[in-house]
C-alpha cells in the first residue's frame, strides 16, 4: 500500500520513541517494517471493543505473536484485563487443546487453518463453541466459508493489515450465519473510501481502490516516517454496498489480462476450490505473446490420481471458457507463510521453471 502525498522524511534510525515495528509483506515476498505506537495499537483495540460491544476479551491464539494477527489478541486481552492462552496451532490439530470455556473466547485463524480444522468432525465441533472465530490474513473462497457456515461456526470474516494494526472491517457471527458474505461494517475507529483512478470518492456499489484512513494507522515503513496523518491506499479493490459493508474484488496488481479482459484470480480459485479435487490453489498470470498474460493454476491435488483434465471439465459449468486456466501445475505444497498469504513471486519461478522444462 501507499500513504497519500505526505511528507516524508527519511530518517537512518527509528525516530519515535517507545514504537514497535511489526513485520509486513508476506504476499510480494519482501519484508518491510511497520512502525507502530501504544497510541495506534490502542486504537485498534478500542474500535474492536466497541465494534463487539464488550468491555473484556478473552483470546485463544495460535498465530504468531510477532505477527500483527498474534500481537493484537495478545493487546486486546492485556489491555481489558481479558483471558490469554497462547497455543501453537499443530497442537491444536493433534488435539491436544488447553481446557477452556470455548463460548468466553475469540479465536483468530487464517482460511488455511479455517480448513484442516473443518477437516477433523471433534475440532469442527469444539470450534463451534467458540464465541466468535475471526478470519482473515488471506481471502476466504466460498466453498470453505459455505462449510464453516453449514457447521455453525461462528465467523466473522475481517479485513485489516499489519499497516492498520489488524482489522477494519469485520462480519458479526450472526450476520455471517444468516447468509451474508462481505468483510463486513467498518470499524468505530476507521473510516473506508472507495476512489477511481483519479483519486474521486466512489458511490455505492462501484468498484475502485480502497483507501484508509484510521487512527490506528502506522506511522510508515522504517526507516521513513509520516509527518502528518494521510490516507492510506492499498492495493485491494472492492465496493461498499448500500449497508455500508465492505466487499473485496481482489488485489490490484494480482489482475491477470488475457486476451484484453481484466480477470481476478479470487473468482477463479472459489471455483476451483468448489470442486473439491485440490487441497491448496493458486491461479496466476504468465507471460503469453498471443494472449498478453496466460492464466496458469498451481494446485495442490487432493488425491494422486486427480488429473487437471477431471477439474476442467468440472468447471465448464462454473466459468466461462476464458476463465478457465491454459496451465495447470501440480505441487506438493505452496509458498505460504504463517498468515496464510501466499509468495506470488515465487509462484511465477515455479511455472516458468516447470514450462520450460515441459516444453524442452
Amino acid at each position: 500500500g501507499e500513504w497519500g502525498m505526505g511528507n516524508e522524511h527519511n530518517n537512518t534510525q527509528c525516530p519515535i520513541p517507545n514504537s514497535i515495528m511489526i513485520p509486513t509483506g508476506g504476499s510480494s515476498g519482501q519484508i518491510k517494517f511497520a512502525i507502530h505506537t501504544w497510541e495506534t495499537l490502542i486504537s485498534s483495540v478500542q474500535g474492536f471493543t466497541e465494534y463487539f460491544q464488550i468491555k473484556q476479551v478473552n483470546s485463544f491464539c495460535v498465530l504468531p505473536l510477532y505477527h500483527v494477527s498474534g500481537l493484537m489478541q495478545f493487546m486486546r486481552s492485556f489491555t481489558t484485563a481479558g483471558k490469554l492462552a497462547i497455543q501453537p496451532f499443530k497442537a491444536v490439530e493433534s488435539g491436544q487443546i488447553f481446557n477452556i470455556e470455548q463460548s468466553e473466547f475469540f479465536i483468530s485463524l487464517v482460511p488455511t487453518q479455517l480448513q484442516r480444522l473443518l477437516q477433523n468432525p471433534e475440532l469442527t465441533e469444539w470450534l463451534s463453541q467458540f464465541n466468535t472465530v475471526l478470519l482473515g490474513g488471506a481471502p476466504a473462497w466460498n466453498e470453505l466459508l459455505e462449510k464453516a457456515r453449514f457447521h455453525r461456526i461462528r465467523l466473522a470474516p475481517t479485513y485489516g493489515m499489519t499497516e492498520t494494526a489488524s482489522q477494519i472491517a469485520t462480519l458479526k457471527p450472526d450476520d455471517f450465519l444468516g447468509g451474508k458474505i462481505s468483510s463486513g461494517q467498518i470499524l468505530p475507529h476507521a473510516k473506508v473510501t472507495i476512489r477511481n483512478q483519479q483519486g474521486e470518492i466512489l458511490n455505492y456499489n462501484q468498484i475502485g481502490n480502497i483507501t484508509i484512513h484510521a487512527q490506528s494507522l502506522a506511522l510508515g515503513y522504517y526507516p521513513k516516517t509520516r509527518e502528518n496523518q494521510t490516507d492510506f491506499q492499498v492495493d485491494d479493490l472492492g465496493f461498499l454496498d448500500n449497508q455500508g459493508h465492505l466487499n473485496i474484488i481482489g488485489r490490484n496488481s494480482d489482475k491477470i489480462i488475457t486476451g484484453g479482459e481484466n480477470i481476478y484470480p479470487a473468482e477463479i480459485e472459489s471455483a476451483i476450490q468448489s470442486t473439491q479435487m485440490v487441497a491448496d490453489i493458486c491461479v496466476i498470470g504468465i507471460p503469453d505473446k498471443n494472449w498478453g498474460q496466460a492464466l496458469t493454476a498451481i494446485y495442490i491435488p487432493k488425491k494422486s490420481d486427480t488429473s487437471a483434465l477431471k477439474i476442467q471439465i468440472l468447471l465448464k459449468d462454473k466459468l466461462s471458457k476464458f476463465k478457465i486456466p491454459k496451465y495447470w501445475i501440480p505441487q506438493q505444497n505452496l509458498p505460504r507463510n504463517s498468515q496464510g498469504k501466499i509468495n506470488r513471486q515465487q509462484l511465477q519461478q515455479i511455472a516458468t521453471e516447470f514450462l520450460q522444462n515441459s516444453i524442452t
